[in-house]
């Protein structure tokens, strides 16, 4: 195992779990990147023209500026957690999307043998709708995953 990819999102266990993949990566003497996946961001800043008598959205296409803004958090939010771990050979990588899949294509790029990940509490309902990231990722995956249990 010779490189670990952690995956954090803005939820306050993401803490907890780059440890612990910090750790791991450390014991194995692995690379590490902290990788975050956002949404569609063109999806936040889209303005739609007046439908079913609403007129809140007034303009056709993305806001550019509200996608710019959404990256520039991420990016931020990444180097933080870097720098918190306290280690200049920690890298990052921001990418968009599906995140389960995203996820998983950027494992496969980067060469990682390993993929750090925490489990979120989650409404019954959401799950049976949604399913999970974690179980998304599970099901899809050619290289091990390591599940950090995160509860309240």
């Amino acid at each position: 195992m010779k490189k670990v990819l952690i995956a954090i999102d803005y939820h306050p266990v993401s803490e907890q779990v780059a440890h612990a993949g910090y750790e791991l990566a450390n014991k194995l003497d692995a690379e590490i990147c902290l990788i975050h996946v956002l949404a569609d961001v063109a999806y936040y800043g889209t303005q739609f023209p007046t439908f079913m008598g609403y007129d809140g959205y007034t303009n056709l296409g993305p806001d550019l500026d509200m996608a710019l803004e959404m990256r520039n958090v991420a990016k931020e939010f990444l180097q933080k957690a870097a720098e918190h771990l306290n280690d200049p050979k920690v890298t990052t990588h921001l990418a968009e999307g599906e995140t389960a899949d995203v996820l998983l294509e950027y494992a496969g790029e980067w060469g990682a043998d390993m993929i750090v990940m925490g489990t979120h509490s989650h409404s019954k309902l959401e799950k049976l709708l949604m399913g999970t990231v974690a179980q998304k990722v599970l099901e899809k995956t050619t290289i091990p995953v390591y599940m950090v249990p995160v509860k309240k």
